[in-house]
């Protein structure tokens, strides 16, 4: 790729970052006050001043290329915080959805920097590469806060449920589990077919074969337990998951970005199982404990795998730029 289309390119990806950024700083904002817990909300309130800097100094960046954030990013990233803190607010277990949704989203700034640190190794932007390790390491540094509040979280989600109440409570988190693995399945579909290289389609047709099996593994411990998969969480995903892939079709850069979201959504199921676990634990159901373990170690390796392709799909991204 020319030098002149690798510039357009860095300028492309910090303008994605700062968009990302913005959705960011409208959860930061926001987080606190709805956390149910002062740690969890304290680590909210961290972040934020490292996420104004960060924001402030994407936005330097830009400036020293002779360019400026994308009004239109902008505004779509900070009404997408608004909407994920909204969904965490009116759900039964707030602090826990909000720390699993902050948690992946952690981890997509995470991706998204280690993205646009390769692009300013291939463009010879230093700077830009000095600072994108940088943040992403501010952001694993917050990405780990928040795992160190799972027992919090779920603590201040379940508040004085009592033992009968318990057992209805972890039949919720397993339906949750499984709406969130039929996404998984419905993304995982489609992968293979709108992204290359094969080194990278593999890597999801491979995970799929697990996500199938951690659906089944969840179907069965909700029947267990006396429990159902909720037919409108499954088909909200579902769709969701439809329509993420339509996104993603349509993007210049699929590969890249595909990556990316799919080592976020990792992090969300990450979240959400170790919470569940947490759940069963309280309720001592030692065989939701047992799976649960399983697919957590499927994820967690799923994920590196995934991480360890950034090269690869930054690569794919950005011939297929030059071939269209």
């Amino acid at each position: 790729m020319a030098d002149r289309d690798l510039s357009q390119q860095l300028v492309k990806y910090l303008t994605d970052v700062h968009s990302i950024e913005e959705q960011a700083l409208s959860q930061m904002r926001r987080a606190p006050d709805i956390a149910g817990d002062p740690e969890i909300a304290e680590a909210f309130k961290q972040h934020l001043h490292e996420t104004e800097r960060q924001e402030e100094r994407v936005r330097e960046l830009l400036e020293a290329a002779g360019a400026e954030p994308s009004t239109l990013k902008d505004v779509a990233g900070r009404a997408g915080g608004v909407g994920m803190l909204l969904f965490a607010k009116f759900q039964p277990d707030t602090p826990g959805k909000l720390v699993a949704h902050a948690f992946s989203y952690e981890h997509l700034e995470v991706a998204a920097y280690e993205l646009l640190r390769r692009v300013a190794d291939r463009a010879g932007s230093t700077r830009t590469a000095a600072a994108a390790r940088e943040v992403g390491d501010e952001e694993r540094r917050m990405a780990a806060r928040l795992e160190g509040v799972f027992d919090r979280a779920v603590e201040a989600s379940l508040g004085e449920v009592g033992r009968d109440d318990l057992s209805e409570q972890l039949r919720k988190y397993l339906a949750d589990a499984h709406a969130i693995e039929m996404q998984a399945i419905q993304l995982l579909e489609r992968a293979p077919k709108i992204t290359e290289p094969q080194g990278i389609a593999h890597r999801y047709e491979e995970h799929l074969a697990e996500t199938r099996g951690h659906e089944q593994r969840i179907r069965d411990r909700l029947e267990a337990i006396g429990g159902s998969t909720s037919l409108v969480k499954d088909a909200g995903m579902r769709l969701g998951a439809l329509n993420w892939g339509a996104f993603f079709q349509a993007q210049p850069d699929t590969p890249a970005k595909l990556a990316g979201f799919a080592y976020a959504f990792e992090h969300l199921e990450i979240g959400g199982y170790e919470q569940l676990k947490r759940v069963a634990r309280r309720a001592d159901d030692e065989e939701t404990i047992r799976d649960v373990e399983i697919i957590l170690a499927e994820e967690r390796a799923a994920a590196e795998k995934i991480a360890g392709r950034w090269d690869e799909a930054l690569d794919a991204s950005l011939d297929q730029v030059v071939a269209g």
